[in-house]
């Protein structure tokens, strides 16, 4: 009886919130429809025109012009790049108080890993496998953009990719599809918590639509060419999981898809995307991503604005294509009304779901101003710091590092504040940034003797260096010579114990417009480690880098490397509650290491070929190298700890899976170390035959668990026929009959394995 009892309330649950969401949208047609009958032509075109008035961090070549005369004359549909209440507070005013109609703008930001408190970037928060701590770092970022100001954030980025030397791997989570969608949504839902109304929520803007990352070369903004299938198994399922997840917005992509622009594709922005995907919000364009349809060679900026805005595009921003075009193209019947009023609409929708027309200064309360920077989110960006450090060596079990004798703390980047946020970092503040220096300083303890030394410059390549340090100096060369700091280094790690050297990128040698052909450590790090190497001291290499790199001389002299990735405000903390074992590292990659960049791309979830080499076997007529092997450094999924996990083989519930039922697949996992730990349990499963080539595994499940020394946990995975469901060559989502292989293990590469079978 109580269970019908239940099962009615649900029902009724569910009547009252859909007859409610029904009441709102008729409320919001209604309201909609009687300001639209107001609005001049000239009107409904401003509202599609999003600018950037300059003054801010610049996240582009172009910033507009005249934005205030633009405003007072219902030009501007939204702004950003405007940081901080008092600034939204001015431009808002003159909006609702000096335009005709008085329609509010719209506010956003790249709100990339955190607002003024800073997050690791979001690959390596990816590492955290942590999908709770990453929702959160999106709550907290949204609860600070809001408190300056902002209602729309320009994230999460969504983007798969497997070729490391595009820069702007570093603001996605890595190469796989199954991590990434879960990861999407949870972003999503932690910015907008399922009510827009909310003065601490923004709405967010998956990006980039679609495929971005994918660009040949690794060269950021170039061709993408891949099939639909492709696409449809492998690229487009984060995007969709953030549509399901309730997304507001979306921001199409700088490059082709099937040839066509994607700012200008009407397949992807209305076919797929609200036909096929039922999304309702808004699309809005990248930075001048309308005008570049011209380099495409589509067209002047009138035609290429007319195809966006027939594709589906709803705002443009920056390049003002729209706002000086389309009232000519509807002249001349290149496009209609009816497209400018559908865009209009989308747009004066996502301004009603945030409540502005109710309350255009919403976010403008200097009530709230406690929120930036708090101690709980500082709080969370050093528990965010710690968590994505995965743990590539650790010989002879150097860390955790012990509370006494004498530390070598040498590299470009032990005292670097200036780069401990990463890119994309355009709120956060670096004079605020924790340096590794001081966390271990602060850490270690009085028993701990310190001694530091630079060493080296991030780079001695002064051409290189001028490209990195466009909007700052991040490779700072100082006044030492490079054979003086190698000296200074040698000589200070000589009375040490152990020496943590402190290398990698800087800043901004991944992110936007970072693309690198050579993915190695710089050479004038290579030849300082080196020098450590000769010391005969043990050296710990504490990786600071966007992307994944190439290692291999590195993993062959360090005693131990633990990749930190850019921390966020909190880094030096973060990091250092690692090194000393105040946190057990717990992260795993979410993108290959490759050996070299001739290697690339090199990912887990690949495609068998019809000569697979097999390790260990003939390699004469096999799809391998000669010179390095097929597998990477370090693959997906890896990542150590201070201790040992033990998996049992799997156990299934059943052999036989069938519509409607599930299968039960086990490990029984014990830490057999001397340190309680976290682990990232992993399932994998292969599709043996199928009606086309599958990969040889993909990720389907993880668990994070936590087990104290000696301790056991059985760890249990229920696997069900829609987790076994493609794309097939009609594009049709199927599961198809057959024999399947589980894997479960701590990595794509160490796994224990067990077979099922799938009937219909």
């Amino acid at each position: 009886m109580k269970k019908l009892h239940f099962i009615l309330l649900a029902a009724l649950l569910l009547q009252f919130t859909a007859e409610a969401q029904t009441g709102a949208n008729n409320a919001m047609k209604q309201f909609i429809d009687g300001l639209m009958q107001k609005m001049t032509l000239d009107e409904k075109i401003g509202q599609l025109n999003l600018l950037t008035p300059g003054g801010g961090i610049p996240t582009g070549a172009v910033v507009s012009t005249d934005v205030e005369a633009k405003i007072k004359n219902g030009q501007v549909g939204g702004l950003f790049g405007v940081i901080g209440a008092d600034k939204v507070l001015q431009a808002q005013k003159l909006a609702v108080e000096h335009s005709r109609l008085h329609i509010p703008l719209i506010f956003g930001s790249d709100v990339i890993h955190g607002h003024k408190t800073t997050f690791p970037i979001p690959l390596g928060l990816s590492c955290s496998w942590d999908t709770a701590l990453i929702k959160q770092t999106a709550r907290a970022a949204a609860e600070e953009a809001t408190a300056d100001g902002l209602s729309w954030a320009f994230s999460p980025m969504v983007d798969i990719c497997r070729d490391p030397r595009w820069g702007r791997i570093a603001e996605g989570a890595g190469e796989d599809p199954f991590l990434g969608s879960a990861i999407a949504g949870a972003m999503v839902r932690g910015y907008q918590m399922n009510d827009l109304h909310k003065d601490n929520t923004v709405m967010a803007c998956v990006k980039h639509f679609a495929l971005y990352g994918a660009a040949e070369g690794g060269r950021d903004y170039n061709t993408v060419d891949m099939s639909k299938i492709r696409m449809y198994n492998e690229y487009l399922p984060p995007y969709k999981a953030a549509v399901d997840a309730g997304v507001g917005s979306i921001m199409s992509s700088f490059n082709v898809v099937d040839d066509i622009p994607a700012t200008g594709n009407r397949w992807l922005l209305t076919d797929l995307l609200r036909n096929q995907w039922k999304f309702n919000g808004f699309v809005v364009s990248d930075y001048t991503s309308v005008n570049e349809m011209q380099e495409h060679g589509l067209g002047d900026l009138q035609q290429v604005s007319a195809l966006a805005l027939k594709a589906g595009l709803d705002m443009d921003m920056v390049g003002e294509g729209f706002l000086t075009t389309l009232k000519k193209s509807l002249q001349e019947g290149k496009i209609t009304l009816n497209d400018i009023n559908n865009a209009c609409r989308r747009v004066l929708e996502a301004k009603y779901k945030l409540g502005l027309f109710s309350n255009p200064y919403r976010n403008v309360s200097a009530s709230r101003a406690s929120v930036i920077l708090s101690p709980d989110n500082l709080a969370l960006s050093r528990k965010a710091a710690a968590k994505a450090c995965v743990l590539l060596k650790n010989n002879n079990n150097v860390l955790p590092l012990q509370r006494k004798g004498t530390i070598a703390l040498i590299g470009p980047l032990a005292d670097s504040r200036r780069n401990m946020l990463g890119t994309w970092s355009v709120a956060g503040d670096w004079h605020k940034a924790v340096t590794l220096k001081e966390g271990i300083q602060a850490v270690a303890g009085n028993s701990v003797k310190i001694v530091y030394a630079k060493g080296a410059n991030i780079s001695d390549d002064t051409v290189f260096n001028k490209k990195v340090n466009v909007f700052g100096t991040e490779i700072d060369m100082g006044p030492q010579s490079p054979d003086e700091m190698l000296q200074e280094a040698i000589a200070t790690a000589q009375n040490a114990d152990v020496i943590v050297a402190a290398l990698g990128e800087a800043a901004d040698m991944s992110g936007e417009s970072s693309s690198r052909a050579d993915i190695g450590l710089p050479e004038s790090q290579q030849r300082l480690l080196t020098a450590l190497f000769k010391t005969g001291k043990p050296v710990v290499i504490v990786l600071f880098n966007g992307r994944p790199l190439t290692l291999v001389k590195e993993r062959e002299m360090a005693t131990a490397i633990l990749d930190v990735w850019f921390g966020g405000t909190e880094a030096g903390n973060g990091i250092a509650d690692v090194l000393f074992g105040n946190e057990n590292p717990s992260g795993k990659l979410t993108a290959s290491f490759p050996y070299s960049v001739g290697q690339i791309p090199v990912y887990y979830n690949h495609l068998n070929t019809g000569r697979p080499y097999v390790l260990g076997g003939p390699t004469k007529f096999k799809s391998d190298y000669l010179d390095i092997p097929n597998a990477p450094l370090f693959p997906f999924g890896f990542g150590l700890s201070y201790t040992n996990f033990n998996y049992s083989p799997v156990q299934l519930s059943d052999t036989i899976l069938t519509n409607g039922k599930s299968i039960h697949a086990t490990v029984k996992v014990t830490n057999t170390g001397n340190y309680d730990g976290e682990e990232v349990v992993q399932l994998y499963l292969r599709d043996e035959v199928a009606s086309i080539s599958r990969p040889v595994k993909m990720l389907k499940g993880f668990q994070k668990i936590f087990l104290k020394k000696g301790e056991s946990k059985t760890v249990d995975f229920t696997i069900y026929a829609e987790m076994l469901k493609f794309y097939n060559n009609k594009l049709k989502l199927v599961a198809e009959p057959g024999q399947f292989l589980v894997m479960i293990g701590t990595n794509s590469e160490e796994v224990n394995s067990a077979s099922f079978v799938y009937k219909q």
